[in-house]
């Protein structure tokens, strides 16, 4: 009954609905000069919103009336598979691959689109035809979990009206950190003092902060041969505190005018690897600051994934795994030795 009042307007509640995009199908979109978007939020009555950022990832947020909601899912489902046809005219692909949409929805709402052992969601896929996946962990640095649909635009239309239905009915618990995607990593170069960002086939000057970051590295060089002690920890070998390899935030280039183009989410961007670190219980504190302030810092400064193990019974370490380029692996490195630095040698925040 619910959904019949929803889908005929008689529930017209104002709801915001976000979608998790790549690049391209933000594009899509958008259209030239915005004629597309600017169509679709005229027909549709909806707010369509895409987040700014030169991310791989972008957010579309669609905010209205229920009937506008379902109106602009629709022309993006549509115009999705309009891509697809598009597409295949040029390839040698027969069977034609589903539309799929991501939503973006709160973890807290997730138990109620699933329903008890499975049961709303199965449901829902029973009754629209479409496939529907709940993601299991979390985004990242969020409370927000990706919901995949995919199917024709019929099937994806109707199974967006029940995912509507079951978010009005379950209201999210508690505050919601919505997810927001990071921006590509761009490599860092470092030449002569002052550090570069590679964009299109140019080297730009940094932006001041890494530059002395890495003033501040060639001053220090808190990466000393593994198993030497280090003035700011007495008696404690580096090992246990900057990792199990050395590394250094220097990356130098020969030359600093014309570089190949490296285009964000292309294979030409440097594979993600991972660096653990082990670091004493009584610093750990001063890595992750007040209610993880500084942690925060310095994963947007250094670009870098990093996870801070929970503390096992009867050690006196934490594990802290940083995931990323190894430019971004440098710089976090860097930037958790100095803060530990400061805290050892009471030097004060960074």
């Amino acid at each position: 009954e619910m959904e019949s009042k929803v889908s005929e307007g008689g529930l017209n509640v104002t709801l915001t609905i976000r979608l998790l995009m790549h690049g391209k199908e933000v594009g899509s979109i958008i259209g030239k000069k915005g004629e597309t978007v600017k169509k679709m939020r005229e027909e549709s009555g909806a707010r369509i919103n895409i987040s700014e950022g030169n991310c791989p990832e972008r957010i579309v947020t669609i905010t209205g009336p229920t009937d506008a909601i379902f109106k602009a899912f629709a022309m993006i489902a549509y115009k999705f598979e309009e891509d697809i046809t598009n597409s295949m005219s040029n390839s040698t692909a027969t069977s034609k691959p589903p539309v799929t949409l991501r939503l973006v929805v709160p973890a807290s709402q997730c138990g109620s689109l699933i329903g008890k052992g499975g049961s709303k969601i199965k449901e829902i896929r029973e009754s629209t035809g479409a496939q529907v996946q709940v993601a299991g962990d979390m985004l990242p640095n969020s409370t927000e979990r990706a919901v995949t649909i995919s199917g024709t635009p019929d099937a994806i239309i109707q199974c967006v009206k029940q995912i509507c239905v079951v978010m009005l009915e379950s209201p999210p618990k508690g505050a919601t950190i919505p997810y927001r995607p990071k921006p590509a990593s761009t490599p860092v170069i470092f030449a002569g003092g002052q550090a570069y960002t590679i964009q299109g086939q140019y080297a730009i000057p940094h932006p001041d902060q890494l530059t002395k970051l890495h003033q501040l590295a060639m001053q220090q060089t808190p990466f000393t041969p593994l198993g030497q002690t280090t003035p700011a920890f007495p008696g404690r070998s580096l090992g246990s505190v900057a990792g199990k390899q050395r590394s250094s935030v220097v990356l130098p280039v020969p030359a600093l005018t014309l570089f190949p183009c490296i285009c964000p989410g292309l294979d030409a961007s440097p594979p993600a690897s991972t660096h653990e670190l082990t670091i004493p219980n009584d610093l750990i504190g001063c890595i992750i600051g007040r209610q993880g302030t500084k942690i925060n810092e310095i994963r947007q400064m250094s670009g870098a994934q990093i996870k801070i193990a929970n503390a096992t019974e009867g050690s006196s370490e934490r594990q802290i795994t940083i995931t990323g380029t190894p430019a971004n692996i440098s710089l976090a490195q860097y930037l958790i030795n100095a803060r530990l630095t400061s805290e050892v040698t009471g030097m004060g925040a960074l």
